[in-house]
């Protein structure tokens, strides 16, 4: 069984489209943790597609297991629109 590589999707709405500085951090929409990116990125593309009216609005991806163990390598490959 593979290791379980965890991702954290949530989103809000920015306080400047050119910033990564959340209006109001106490209305995250926290999306859920996901135990794969292809998981994940599921999630982060339907939480996008649902706001997408809204360009204040983004939500992110992050690599909870690049957090809790930052020396191990994993196969884990982000692309840019997710980042």
């Amino acid at each position: 069984m593979e290791k379980p590589l965890l991702h954290l999707v949530f989103g809000g709405e920015l306080a400047d489209v050119r910033s990564r500085e959340f209006a109001d951090p106490d209305a995250l929409d926290i999306v859920g943790i996901f135990p794969n990116y292809a998981l994940a990125h599921d999630a982060w593309q339907s939480a996008a597609q649902r706001t997408i009216d809204n360009a204040q609005t983004r939500y992110f991806i992050v690599h909870l297991h690049r957090l809790l163990d930052p020396d191990e390598e994993d196969e884990d490959v982000t692309p840019a629109a997710a980042a």
